[in-house]
């Protein structure tokens, strides 16, 4: 779990809940981590006496400035008498990462104390070649490989340090060294290495000490360098308050009523807004999440670009008006998307297509798959024409027309089955089977129809009936395949493995929300109330934290057989979006701002959201933050105040 990550775009530095750096991505978002998850360690040494802040016997507060991408971090050990408050960012505009420290006294006698700060670097994702040094021209630490440099500074300087060899032999780093009080490494060391540096200071009886401590990142020595002494000439704390005062004005730069939302929904729709740009790569990349903590059990991780996540992130912000970061997002669909029409499962910060598991052949049938989840490819142009919609940027809309909108459209319509119109199968939207699925096909619609708005707007009207033609017709047969009387709700989907045979899947799923989000199916059709009331009864956690589950009986990291499944926050906000959609009057929202509580309430401290949260307790499971969760918020809000006014 990542409790307080900070970030710009294309340096992030993530935090656990032990207050200790376990990420550090660079150049992208999400790509590379130079840490590995491997923690940078903080250490105090009082009158002979040595803890780690990660211990037990600290008490942590790990939270944000309001309103900013700057932590708000109190730490207090009673044992040693010290508490310290930090607060740490990443510049906003320059690769960065600051931390303003308080060290007090909390005892009526003079203190004898040592601060140490561990760095931990495994540059290029390996510590294998890895040089860390002590560099006069700068009067600072430098780990480098390749083109890598960080370099690491303080104020006041550091008294001592040591550079040496970690994570070999029996040799585990200079970490260790540090806990007797004095650092004995070297100078410069290579290999598999890392470093500490000393702070020393006499603190009078509640009295209170100030250091900044600052990691440089940067492709050259010249280049860390030159930030270095920028930092230095202008003062350390220079570039934190400047980066207060940027993200302040940036989450406030649009004047937005919140009708009758209380304080705490407030300030996590803000929170959620710089949560998620802390996940957006400045080259347009919309990461899932970055928490490497996940590869423990999955050999993998979320520091990917999953468009259907981008697309439904990018709508978010277009709805809450930042469009510059929309526009890179649908530039960088742009370069990505395959020749013939599609984008695969996930892709690098960088573009270079991800690790996968969706096979491209089937080796019992002998022939050629397509390894997509359709939805990725649809929901990236609904979210086009939303943004078109809003902001008319008619250039921006045209230069991208060719290479995404007729591409991807032109692909939907031939990916389908010839005798029921229904898209041919795919991979779900939880990338846990193949077949013909109810919220794909409901996005599908959504995609062919922003392509015919957008072939209506440049004149290409046969396009546009082609496309609006083939919507239709998936409609009907979603109505047709897809809808069971049986039940009296839709399917989840028409499961295959072989692409011929296909069973009825009548597991209730939260995703079917998807039929009237994406204009498919009216909100007031009996069709559309008879799936969501199926889900709210079957999938909401009665006798639990509440919220809604994925599905009937899912398993993925599941905590206890006792619910049927753990709640997801888009799921429980997807609910609330129904509930937006069919409100005919103001008392109809009650149920709307009871699940905006209920996230704010489950968030963590810091405001971060999980993909999931235990059924019993509501404590995170799996990755945080999810990039995902935080949009869906603030979509969800934005929803909400918007009908208030129409009901208003």
């Amino acid at each position: 779990m990542r409790d307080i990550p900070v970030g710009n775009g294309s340096l992030l530095v993530t935090f656990d809940d032990k207050y200790q750096i376990r990420d550090i991505y660079y150049p992208h978002i999400g790509q590379e981590n130079h840490t590995e998850g491997f923690p940078f360690r903080f250490g105090v040494w009082v009158d002979g006496k040595f803890s780690w802040v990660f211990e037990d016997s600290w008490k942590r507060s790990l939270k944000y400035v309001s309103d900013t991408l700057v932590t708000d971090v109190h730490l207090i050990n009673e044992e040693l008498g010290i508490e310290i408050t930090c607060h740490d960012t990443v510049a906003s505009h320059d690769n960065i990462f600051m931390r303003k420290a308080y060290v007090s006294n909390l005892l009526d006698t003079e203190r004898d104390v040592r601060i140490f700060l561990h760095q931990d670097f495994r540059i290029y994702e390996n510590n294998v070649g890895d040089t860390a040094y002590y560099d006069p021209e700068s009067s600072a630490l430098i780990h480098y490989k390749k083109h890598r440099y960080f370099l690491i500074n303080s104020e006041p300087h550091f008294d001592n340090f040591a550079t040496g060899r970690k994570a070999f032999g029996d040799m585990e780093g200079t970490w260790r060294d540090a806990e007797n009080g004095t650092l004995d490494g070297g100078e410069k060391t290579e290999g598999s290495v890392d470093s500490t540096i000393q702070l020393n200071f006499k603190l009078l009886p509640q009295s209170t000490q100030e250091f900044f401590y600052w990691i440089v990142a940067g492709k050259s020595h010249a280049e860390v360098f030159r930030i270095n002494n920028g930092i230095i000439a202008l003062s350390p704390g220079y570039s934190l308050d400047y980066t207060r005062n940027y993200w302040r004005v940036w989450v406030n730069k649009n004047e937005r009523d919140f009708g009758d939302l209380s304080d705490e929904v407030i300030d996590l729709f803000k929170r959620s807004l710089l949560i998620a740009r802390t996940q957006i790569d400045n080259c347009g990349s919309i990461l899932a999440a970055n928490d490497s903590d996940v590869t423990e059990r999955a050999t993998d991780h979320y520091s990917y670009l999953w468009t259907r996540d981008g697309a439904f992130v990018a709508n978010a912000l277009d709805l809450a008006n930042y469009p510059y970061l929309t526009r890179n997002f649908f530039l960088f669909c742009s370069h990505i998307v395959h020749d013939e029409g599609y984008y695969l499962q996930k892709y690098n910060a960088d573009g270079t297509v991800a690790s996968g598991w969706h096979a491209s052949w089937d080796k019992w049938s002998k022939r050629k798959l397509i390894p997509i989840q359709e939805d990725e490819t649809a929901l990236v142009l609904w979210a086009l024409w939303e943004h078109y919609d809003k902001f008319r940027e008619i250039e921006f809309s045209h230069r991208i027309y060719r290479p995404i909108v007729t591409k991807c459209a032109d692909f939907l319509i031939d990916f389908r089955d010839e005798k029921t119109k229904l898209p041919k199968p795919s991979w779900n939207l939880w990338e846990d089977r193949r077949g013909v699925h109810t919220f794909t096909c409901a996005t599908v619609v959504a995609g062919l129809r922003a392509a015919a708005n957008f072939a209506r707007l440049f004149n290409e009207n046969i396009y546009a009936e082609m496309y609006d033609n083939a919507a239709n017709e998936i409609v009907e047969a979603m109505r047709e395949h897809l809808y069971s009387e049986k039940h009296g709700r839709f399917l989840r989907a028409l499961n295959s493995n072989d692409d011929i045979h296909f069973e009825p899947d009548a597991t209730i799923d939260a995703s079917l929300f998807g039929i009237f989000y994406f204009g498919a199916f009216d909100v007031d059709d009996e069709l559309v109330e008879n799936t969501m009331k199926a889900i709210e009864k079957h999938l909401w956690i009665n006798n639990g934290i509440g919220g809604v589950a994925r599905f009937n009986n899912d398993g993925y990291m599941r905590i206890s057989e006792d619910f049927t499944g753990n709640p997801w926050f888009i799921c429980t906000l997807w609910l609330a979006d129904y509930r937006i959609a069919v409100a005919k009057k103001k008392g109809d929202l009650k149920g709307v701002v009871e699940i905006l509580e209920w996230t704010a309430k489950n968030a963590l401290p810091s405001g971060v959201l999980a993909e999931q949260i235990s059924p019993g307790d509501g404590s995170p499971v799996s990755v945080s933050p999810l990039t995902w969760s935080h949009s869906t918020f603030v979509a969800t809000v934005i929803n909400y105040v918007k009908k208030l006014n129409e009901l208003s």
